[in-house]
This record gives C-alpha cells, sequence and structure tokens, in this order.
C-alpha cells in the first residue's frame, strides 16, 4: 500500500463494503443492554480483507469503525472512541493472512482485546457491586464477539470460495 498506489477499483470495492456493513449493523441477530450486538458487519470487511490483502483490510476495517462512529455510535472520550470503533473494526483486516482460521481467531481476539479495555476503563461503573471490572467486561464482550466472530466467518468463509470462483480479483 505504501509503496504503489490503491487502485480504484479497490477504493469502490472497500467503500461498497463499508456502506454494507453498515447496513448489516443494523440488522442484529442479538443486542446487549448496555451496547454491544451480534449482526453479519463483518462478513464484508473479513470478505475485502481476503480479497485486497491485510493492509487495505486493516484500513477498511478501521474506516467502519470511524463510520460507525459519525452514524449513531456511542463514545465517553478519545481513547474508548479510539478502542471501540477504529482499532476493534481494524483486527476484521488481519483476518487474511495464512491460514484463514487461525487468523480469524487472532482477529476475534484482538477485537475482543479493545472492547474489553474499553469496558473494564470506562463502562467499570456498570460491572454488578463486588464484580472485578475487567472480568466483568470480559464476561460481557466475550460472548458477543466471539458468537459475531463465528457466525460471520462461516457465511464469509462460504462466500468467499463462491467469490473465488465467480469474481476473481483484478487490479
Amino acid at each position: 500500500m505504501s509503496t504503489r498506489r490503491i487502485s480504484i477499483v479497490s477504493m469502490i470495492e472497500g467503500a461498497l463494503c463499508i456502506a454494507l456493513a453498515l447496513v448489516l449493523t443494523r440488522i442484529n441477530l442479538f443486542a446487549m443492554p448496555q451496547g454491544g450486538s451480534v449482526d453479519l458487519e463483518l462478513v464484508p470487511l473479513i470478505l475485502f480483507a481476503y480479497r485486497r490483502g491485510p493492509k487495505l483490510g486493516i484500513l477498511v476495517g478501521a474506516l467502519t469503525g470511524v463510520m460507525k462512529v459519525l452514524t449513531g455510535g456511542y463514545f465517553l472520550n478519545i481513547i474508548q472512541l479510539i478502542l471501540d470503533y477504529p482499532l476493534a473494526y481494524a483486527f476484521a483486516g488481519i483476518a487474511a493472512f495464512y491460514p484463514r482460521i487461525l487468523w480469524l481467531i487472532l482477529a476475534a481476539l484482538g477485537q475482543l482485546t479493545s472492547h474489553v479495555v474499553s469496558g473494564a476503563i470506562f463502562f467499570a461503573k456498570y460491572a454488578p457491586s463486588g464484580w472485578n471490572p475487567w472480568m466483568y467486561s470480559i464476561i460481557y464482550n466475550a460472548p458477543v464477539v466471539i458468537a459475531k466472530y463465528a457466525i460471520s466467518a462461516v457465511v464469509a468463509i462460504i462466500l468467499w470460495q463462491i467469490l473465488q470462483k465467480t469474481m476473481p480479483v483484478r487490479q
């Protein structure tokens, strides 16, 4: 990305994947009471990363996080905003490394870590009395992130198999 220009096709494809992710984030399969939901927003981000590589995948993931903030994201301060949005969604881009299942797991762990740190530091007041905020943040965030990545990974891998046959990547 730094030594060559990003093609117009890659930029358009990235913008479309961001837009699709923003639409899919509104279709919740399950929502948590204090934020976070299971949806299919990661599918276009993972597919884009597979098609265009981890550098562009990370960039498009981070831009998706920025767009989520601009379209109604909740934040308390700049550090929490970065942790919960651009950084958390940038992790979807690392799914493009090989082998894919291992990197999908690492992407999920990266996003989970970002949300857990944010939750423990900035949302500790929501932890039940006597609970360790770090433990509460893990228990609150882990099911959502794991379910979101598991469902999105299955859908993305199936779609990737179809796309490889029908839409080869052209630079």
